[in-house]
């Protein structure tokens, strides 16, 4: 009886889940699911609620004194999104060494699509916000959402070529690699020098266990965290500028080499074989011991960095970027002047630096480096799959939203900011999908 339970649970609850897990567009669904469920709780009975909720502080006392004293909406945006920074510094890393971004040649296309797809939105809003206020949320449209862009490419299968995902892919990249660099030089406010040193120092820690042969992944995680984070918070630069630093601390090389840990495998293999067994469903000793140092030495074949990748991916895609979603893309429409908020220039500029700056900047940069020689289209790929890449581009939603939350300080400027998001990531998403669907 207790194995049908097992069995049934195994087969109805726990395989569906690890299947669907595992599935490329997966993420993009459950990001999307987090989207509906911000707008229904923001317009709904518990809307009042959503919000007082997010601004309830969370911190720590000590002697009738506040620290790290934050809203939980901070928390999340400062906090939580830095785990999500982490696994980018991370992914960063590993396209640098062996990835997409390890041969230059093969990738002058996609950057300088990622280029193009960053210049021209910022144009497109600055022509509408300079000399305003709201001149300083430029870098909102220049993001894109590489869960939801990638969801979508995913959802038409082999329809489309390998070329084109790999394009979209290393865009994406290069592009979280702007948005990095965008936030730490565009988005920092006073700067303590005193806080930003010891946040260094701790860098430096990291960087010399690195060489120093420590492979421990706690110890990066304390060290990033505890340490490095903690300090820049402190310090005025963006605490997300700290988890990708970090992330470049951790090690990309591996204990014990591939052909050590080959011929150590087939000796524990030849020991487990020729282990006396037993009859029942417990293992002995001796067999337990030899799995356990198979389990250990797996452990030491994989480099600390690869090993972090792998454990904290679904976290950040099923549970960081999910929580930011719901935090974030609360919008109310409840008494909103639609008419005139098309007319705002924040939400012009967002929107139309998105729906038409992204495609115009990917597509233009790409056919002007094609045309020059200095690269060419991939196999199978053509005109209308860059079109249609340049619209899913447009989808920038998290990353944007994040932007806008460091960029522009009104509440009223930021609801236009996340309409504008709203608006071109969704007819951006179809358009791209109807685009690559015909192609």
């Amino acid at each position: 009886m207790r194995k049908k339970i097992e069995k049934a649970i195994n087969n109805r609850i726990v395989a569906p889940v690890q299947l669907f897990m595992g599935q490329e567009k997966s993420g993009g669904i459950v990001l999307g699911l987090s989207v509906l469920l911000a707008l229904l709780l923001a317009n709904s009975a518990w809307g009042d609620a959503y919000h007082h909720l997010l601004e309830q502080k969370l911190g720590f006392v000590f002697d009738d004194t506040a620290y790290l004293n934050y809203s939980l909406h901070h928390w999340i945006n400062d906090g939580l999104m830095s785990v999500f920074f982490f696994v980018v510094g991370l992914e960063l890393k590993r396209e640098f060494i062996g990835g997409e971004l390890s041969n230059p040649r093969n990738t002058i296309l996609p950057i300088g699509a990622a280029l193009g797809g960053m210049m021209v939105p910022a144009l497109v809003y600055m022509l509408l916000n300079h000399s305003t206020a709201t001149a300083a949320g430029w870098g909102i449209p220049m993001a894109t959402d590489i869960a939801f862009a990638l969801a979508v490419v995913y959802l038409l299968g082999d329809r489309v070529p390998v070329a084109v995902k790999v394009f979209l892919t290393t865009l994406a990249i290069v592009d979280d690699l702007g948005a990095v660099l965008i936030i730490a030089l565009f988005y920092t406010s006073e700067i303590s020098m005193g806080n930003l040193m010891i946040g260094f120092g701790f860098l430096s820690l990291m960087f010399i266990a690195n060489k120093l042969g420590v492979k421990n992944v706690l110890f990066y995680l304390v060290v990033a965290f505890v340490g490095v984070w903690t300090a820049f918070l402190l310090s005025g630069i963006h605490a997300t500028i700290a988890a990708v630093l970090s992330a470049f601390m951790v090690p990309a090389d591996s204990s014990m080499s591939e052909n050590v840990y080959v011929q150590r495998l087939k000796k524990h293999l030849k020991d487990f074989l020729e282990a006396d067994g037993n009859e029942v469903r417990l293992l002995e000793e001796e067999q337990v011991e030899i799995l356990s140092q198979i389990k250990d030495d797996a452990t030491q074949a994989i480099p600390p960095l690869q090993r972090l990748e792998h454990r904290m991916a679904s976290l950040v895609t099923f549970v960081v970027l999910p929580i930011f979603a719901v935090a974030n893309a609360g919008v109310s429409f409840v008494g909103m002047d639609v008419s005139g908020l098309l007319s705002t220039p924040v939400m012009a500029g967002v929107a139309l630096g998105l729906l038409i700056g992204k495609p115009l900047g990917v597509v233009g940069f790409t056919w002007l480096l094609v045309k020059m020689g200095m690269a060419k289209l991939p196999d199978g790929f053509t005109m209308r799959h860059l079109l249609g890449l340049g619209f899913l581009a447009s989808i920038g939603f998290t990353m944007s939203m994040f932007v806008s939350t460091l960029a522009l300080s009104q509440g009223e400027w930021l609801v236009q900011a996340k309409v504008g998001i709203f608006a071109a990531s969704l007819v951006g998403g179809c358009l791209g999908y109807w685009l690559l669907k015909k192609a």
